[in-house]
């Protein structure tokens, strides 16, 4: 929500936010319902993309203007996750020996790193991160800094992966990139719900990771189905 007394740069950066994010928020499941490859498939999904980097942009510099540390550390690996189902295109040619850009290895670094920080912090700075504060043991800890810090590596420890160990199939990048948009359009639908459902519920940890809980099943669903449509056909022996 706009704070009237911020200074005004502040309030049209988190406008734009908004605004970035609503496009981002409608413009996803366009893409997903129209025809793999065809051209308003392309089309709507380059609208996400730069939606998406509209808000990893205002949301970084928002959480170090007010400052939100917990938001810094979201912002980076939400849209890694775009930025690597889009780049993961122009890297088609992995499995023949190709080689990914300086700019691929310092993003997937980058994102490694700040969901480290934003994992550790759970644990050890829960009330700075600020939501999903749940008791264990008698220690406080952050579940939703914990959950999406390991979520984080795990998206960025995949591009490396990837880099570092030629992939056994030609069409590993539809997977990547699949997998790569939906985890970023779950992490739209978490803000969505976050922004909405606290003003009911405050800052309980299911507002934060319900997206979550639904996203990554229909995810491995989907994978699984587009594995066994493009795995090779077995042909009949004859009798």
């Amino acid at each position: 929500m706009l704070h009237q007394n911020w200074p005004a740069y502040l309030r049209i950066l988190l406008t734009l936010h908004i605004a970035c994010g609503c496009i981002a928020f409608l413009c996803a499941p366009v893409a997903l319902a129209t025809a793999k490859g065809g051209r308003n498939h392309r089309r709507w999904g380059k609208i996400y993309f730069w939606a998406m980097a509209g808000v990893g942009a205002t949301a970084l510099i928002l959480s170090f203007a007010l400052p939100i540390f917990f938001l810094a550390m979201v912002a980076v690996f939400s849209f890694y996750a775009c930025f690597a189902a889009y780049r993961i295109l122009y890297l088609k040619e992995l499995y023949k020996g190709g080689r990914p850009l300086p700019l691929d290895w310092l993003a997937a670094g980058v994102t490694i790193l700040s969901s480290f920080l934003l994992f550790l912090m759970g644990f050890l700075k829960p009330a700075l991160m600020g939501v999903g504060l749940i008791q264990i043991a008698g220690h406080t800890i952050s579940v939703v800094s914990v959950v999406f810090g390991l979520l984080g590596m795990r998206l960025g420890s995949s591009s490396i992966s990837l880099f570092l160990r030629p992939p056994g199939e030609k069409m590993f990048w539809w997977f990547a990139h699949m997998q790569g948009m939906i985890a970023s359009y779950i992490a739209a639908v978490t803000a969505f719900s976050a922004v909405n459902l606290s003003h009911w519920f405050g800052a309980a940890w299911w507002v934060w990771l319900w997206p979550t809980m639904v996203g990554v099943p229909v995810s491995a669903i989907w994978t699984a189905y587009y594995k066994r449509r493009f795995s090779p056909k077995r042909k009949t022996a004859p009798a």
